[in-house]
């Protein structure tokens, strides 16, 4: 254990004064890790001396969809030096598939667009994202915008002069920029590279071509190195949903990342069949194909939060998968973080929610909640030693 149990009262401002703020249980990490050291080294480095290439890559369900939590780790982050942006990362035109874009930018599109997910889908032509999009025809578009409207005047702006377009298909992808500069790729298998005449922070995506086209999502990176935080998430997404993308590893090799969060379990244990059997063998498949990519990655398990189910009844399973994650990380040399027992334990979702921190469903999180678990995640990492 690397830290000391230590039962702190969180004093909030909140709106009510009926309010109550939780019994927060602050922990760190668990676990004796030596490709988690290494990150963290390999982090400390490019903190001091702001050189080399630091990437994380978190993946999970709305949680991560939502993506406030994931910003304001991405945020933390890179407060820790000026300068240290390595490009916005991984992304996806979510507005196509007609479902919510991560806070951190925007999405738009245009034309006809057949989209699926790992939901409900067979996961033959989904990779990294989770989520694809099909086009036939040469009047659809999308758009990526990570200028977002409203943040404050000094905000990340995560310029980006490299782009991946991750996916197959007869036609071809082609990049139109701000500067209504067009942009042609080199393709290679399953993605296409664009070297950008300039940093941009915005793109508009549309094809050439007769056939059909399968979009996986963007990679948007840059020159130079820094420290880059992607996102994957799909809501309602389990672990049997994430195994089944049959892309996932070829589209992880773009992304190359140093640390993978999985916040995967959520969905895993709504209702009465959760299986830790079942539950611990799609992680191992999903683990082994990042070792496969990087076997020098470090896995951090972030834990499921306390939650209900059908609205009605406290969920009783988050400590079987505590002990299923303690299991993998000893398995995987990863390490691990108590998000339930930090929030309070069982029925702690309740004091939540009194507190404005949790949503009506006591499932998922307000912004604020997510912003108190991104600090909260954020200082267990960055204390690991």
């Amino acid at each position: 254990m690397k830290r000391l149990l230590l039962i702190v009262l969180l004093a909030m401002a909140v709106p009510c004064a009926a309010q109550r703020p939780p019994v927060l249980i602050q922990r760190g990490l668990e676990g004796e890790s030596a490709s988690f050291t290494a990150f963290r080294q390999k982090l400390d480095s490019l903190v001091h001396w702001g050189t080399g290439d630091v990437r994380i890559l978190h993946v999970g369900g709305s949680h991560v969809q939502g993506g406030t939590w994931t910003d304001r780790l991405r945020t933390r982050f890179l407060s820790l030096r000026y300068g240290l942006d390595g490009g916005r990362g991984l992304v996806f035109p979510f507005a196509a598939a007609l479902t919510n874009t991560p806070v951190s930018y925007t999405t738009s599109y245009s034309g006809l667009w057949e989209s699926h997910n790992c939901i409900k889908a067979d996961g033959s032509d989904l990779g990294l994202t989770g989520i694809a999009a099909e086009v036939k025809d040469t009047a659809s578009r999308v758009a990526v915008d990570l200028a977002r409207n409203g943040g404050p005047v000094l905000r990340q702006s995560y310029a980006f002069n490299r782009v991946d377009v991750l996916g197959e298909g007869e036609m071809e992808p082609v990049l139109l920029l701000q500067g209504r500069d067009t942009v042609y790729g080199v393709t290679s298998h399953q993605y296409t590279h664009f070297d950008l005449p300039y940093y941009t922070d915005w793109l508009q995506l549309f094809f050439k071509g007769e056939g059909r086209y399968t979009l996986r999502g963007l990679y948007l990176d840059r020159t130079g190195g820094g420290f880059t935080y992607s996102e994957a998430g799909i809501n309602g997404a389990s672990t049997s949903s994430w195994a089944k993308c049959s892309h996932w590893a070829e589209d992880l090799s773009r992304v190359m990342p140093d640390l993978v969060i999985f916040s995967i379990g959520i969905n895993d244990i709504q209702g009465h069949d959760f299986d830790p059997r079942r539950f611990k063998e799609n992680y191992r498949f999903l683990i082994r194909q990042v070792r496969d990519v990087n076997p020098r990655c470090a896995v951090l398990f972030s834990g499921i939060n306390d939650s209900y189910y059908n609205g009605k009844h406290v969920n009783p399973h988050p400590p079987d998968v505590q002990q299923a994650f303690r299991e993998l990380a000893d398995e995987f040399d990863g390490v691990f973080w108590y998000m339930y027992e930090v929030m309070g334990g069982y029925g702690s979702s309740d004091a939540w929610k009194e507190a404005g921190l949790m949503q009506g469903d006591r499932v998922h999180f307000t912004p604020a909640g997510y912003r108190l678990i991104g600090d909260l995640l954020f200082d267990a990492i960055m204390e690991y030693r």
